[in-house]
């Protein structure tokens, strides 16, 4: 929850201040910010590597350090390169302390029973949002930009790293763990599905947690009920999971992929068909529920399919085109909502449906290439 809500969420309430301070248009810092994400793809793999072979106790550690670097040198920022420069050492702690390299180290501890506890980490920092934008934005208010940074720096190494360093279990190397070099994972089948599916799919979600609100504003529903609509997405979210973690815990991950993947397109056509008032709170709350379970079989999925066994680099490689899909759609959707409007939401449901399909061509039995 620290490491999402002082990253990942935090140019939605600093970014416009930012941008203001410096005599910018907003574009730069999200644009600096689009990098992080992409230089935190770049890293998933390498980082699921040295998990799988070392535990997460050491990585997750690292990346309060790094996260509170981050933020230390964006409060101390004093021009848009220097703002920009800070934004690399955040994409570092990123890609170290998000949901792969934590659904990792759970993977490395639990093996194949991991599945409980990731939707467990995913239960609690799905208020990652609900937490960090309204600490962001009374330190913004009370104090400003710079001290909301270093604010969040301190609690890296007060909170974070005390937690992660000394909460997490010493993982025991063994000499089947060391390899020379990368490991061979096999590009099957169920891998490239599974890229795309994930991809198809995070490239939505990252499209609807920026231009949600304003997309159904275009589509004609009120401020209000647009506001109202994106504070459905986070309760939705965390009863996705709660579901997850009681009536479909005994069922294959992928059902509960598949399941996600069409909640979406029935969102989206309950607004094409009731117009985008009153109705786009269901639109909201079934998108909620749908991005709050597909979090979570990012990481069981391949666990279910293919086993422990290099499930950290495996979830880097997985992980990488979702990772850039991220940072990609917020500014490619912002040019479709500024050119088709409300409908958007066809684009946007065909995606969805798209990787609904690559999840119904996935074969949920183990693969062989698991046992390697």
């Amino acid at each position: 929850m620290l490491a999402w809500a002082s990253s990942y969420y935090l140019p939605a309430v600093l970014g416009d201040p930012i941008a203001r301070e410096f005599a910018i248009p907003p574009s730069w810092v999200f644009g600096a910010f689009s990098a992080s994400l992409l230089l935190a793809a770049v890293l998933g793999p390498r980082v699921g590597r040295t998990i799988d072979a070392f535990g997460g106790r050491g990585v997750l550690s690292v990346s309060n350090i790094v996260l509170a670097l981050g933020l230390v040198m964006l409060g101390l920022a004093h021009s848009p390169w220097m703002m920009m420069a800070a934004w690399m050492p955040l994409g570092i702690g990123m890609g170290l302390g998000l949901y792969d390299a934590a659904f990792a180290t759970l993977g490395r501890i639990y093996g194949t029973d991991a599945r409980g506890s990731i939707t467990g980490i995913t239960l609690i920092a799905g208020f990652a949002s609900t937490v960090g934008w309204p600490l962001s934005a009374w330190g913004l208010a009370e104090f400003g930009w710079r001290e909301t940074c270093f604010a969040w720096g301190a609690a890296h190494l007060i909170i974070g790293l005390p937690l992660n360093f000394f909460l997490l279990p010493r993982t025991i190397s063994k000499p089947s763990d060391m390899q020379e070099g990368k490991p061979h994972i096999a590009m099957d089948r169920n891998m490239w599905l599974l890229a795309i599916a994930f991809a198809l799919a995070w490239t939505v979600i990252g499209a609807m947690a920026v231009h949600l609100p304003r997309l159904l504003e275009v589509g004609g529903a009120s401020v209000a009920v647009a506001i109202a609509a994106g504070m459905l997405i986070g309760p939705a979210q965390v009863a996705a999971r709660i579901l997850e973690a009681t009536v479909l815990s005994r069922a294959h991950p992928l059902l509960s992929a598949r399941l996600a993947a069409v909640t979406h397109p029935i969102g989206a056509a309950i607004v094409g068909l009731f117009g985008a008032g009153l109705p786009s709170l269901a639109f909201a709350a079934l998108h909620g529920f749908g991005s709050g379970i597909l979090t979570i079989a990012r990481g069981t999925v391949p666990l279910a399919i293919y086993g422990p066994k290099n499930y950290g680099y495996r979830l880097g490689l997985l992980g990488a085109p979702a990772r850039i899909a991220l940072a990609l759609a917020p500014f490619a959707f912002g040019v479709l909502v500024d050119r088709l409007g409300a409908y958007s939401l066809f684009i946007s449901a065909a995606l969805t449906l798209a990787a609904l399909i690559a999840l119904f061509m996935v074969k949920p039995e183990r693969s062989a290439t698991s046992a390697q």
